[in-house]
Parts: C-alpha cells; structure tokens; sequence
C-alpha cells in the first residue's frame, strides 16, 4: 500500500506542462493562428479557449472543422506538434513562480512528476530546457491509453511512483487538466487562464505559482487534511 514519505506533507506533486509550467500558450496561439490563417480563418480567442488542455488531436479535429474539413484533423496535429516542438527547443519561457516553486519542493524532498497531455516529443522538448531534469518521471499522451479530461494519466504518475494519489497534490490550467485531476481523487491546486474554474471540494484556485512555496504549501496540506 502507498505510503506517504513527507511527514505533514502532500505524498506527490504532478504538474501540467502547457500553461502550467511553460508560458507554452503565447506559441500555440502564433502557430495555431499561421495556420489557420493560410486556409483565409481568423483564429479567435474564442478557439484558443476551447482547444485549452488538449488533447492534441482534439485541437486536429477543431481545427478541420473550422474549415469543412478541407483537410484531416490528423494532418493539422502533427504539424502543429512539429512547430511547436521547434518553438520549445532553447529558451523556453515559464509561467511566473513556476521554477521557483519545482526548485522548493525539491530542495524539500517532494517527489515531482510532470504529467502532460502532449505528446512525448513536446515534453522532451521542454524537457531539454533544463541543465538537471527536476521531475522524477514524466508522463505523455502516449504513455496512457485515454489522455485528460481522463485521469488515467495522473493515476499512471500515482502507481507508477508508489504514491496514494487521494494524499496528491495536482497543478493545473485547464478545466480539461482540472477535470482530469479532480476524477483521479487526488487534491487539485488549478491556476486559471482564458477559461475560469470554480473553488469546489478537492479543487482550490490560485491566480498564480508565485503566491506558493513548500512552506505555504504544507499549510495548505494540514488545511486540506482537516477537511
């Protein structure tokens, strides 16, 4: 049975990568809209909003439909994953507090694993930003058979590190991550962009990762462990 190796502490971190971790939704937004515009489309926020969270082949098939179809969804998704695969190489930017907060948890012990909906040549493409990988496992559209809103992903993180997800701790953007997270039993710190999500039951919101360390974290474990 999983136990929890942090006294008074979450047994587990995941994060989300796209808009979580990497300032990754500026780049979508700019290849999202070059392709679309050489089929005459604007893309609207509205869009963006919608494809938030993958998963990629979601955002294939949106954007076919934009267009009646007038090309497949799977030709739209991995052209998309291999420009944004060269947008991630090399100086990638992340989200306010992000390496602040991975850099406390782990000086503190805190397991972390990185838990995206992207396939796995875009996560090793963030991946390659960092001179030491900081996640101790990282988990890929590929590595599940069903990708978020499913939790399968998140489970997968829970087993496959021995850890008690409903005694996890997940950070996300996007309601689809969020919705995932939350059907995992696991407790959910969501930091939401474009799309609003709602403080409820297992589910506390933050306007962002700069308001949080270890320290500020372990008070929140003792506040949800009381619940």
């Amino acid at each position: 049975m999983p136990i929890n190796a942090l006294p008074d502490f979450y047994s587990a971190v995941f994060l989300d990568m796209d808009g979580l971790l990497v300032d990754s939704e500026p780049l979508w937004l700019i290849s999202e809209t070059q392709m679309m515009a050489e089929y005459g489309y604007q893309w609207l926020e509205s869009d963006q909003a919608a494809c938030l969270g993958g998963p990629l082949d979601r955002v294939g098939d949106y954007m076919s439909g934009l267009i009646g179809g007038k090309r497949d969804g799977n030709s739209f998704t991995l052209e998309i994953i291999e420009r944004m695969v060269e947008k991630f190489k090399g100086d990638l930017p992340f989200m306010p507090g992000a390496i602040e907060l991975i850099n406390d948890l782990r000086a503190h012990g805190v397991p972390l694993t990185l838990v995206s909906a992207s396939p796995r040549s875009l996560v090793d493409a963030a991946l390659s930003n960092f001179e030491v990988n900081p996640f101790v496992r990282s988990i890929s559209s590929g590595d599940v058979k069903v990708s978020k809103p499913a939790p399968e992903g998140y489970l997968l993180a829970a087993t496959s590190g021995g850890h008690d997800i409903s005694n996890s701790l997940v950070l996300e953007d996007s309601l689809t991550g969020v919705t995932a997270a939350k059907a995992s039993g696991a407790w959910v710190l969501a930091v939401p962009h474009l799309v609003p999500i709602e403080k409820s039951g297992r589910v506390d919101v933050t306007d962002s990762l700069a308001n949080w360390s270890y320290e500020k974290l372990a008070i929140k474990y003792a506040q949800d462990r009381s619940l």
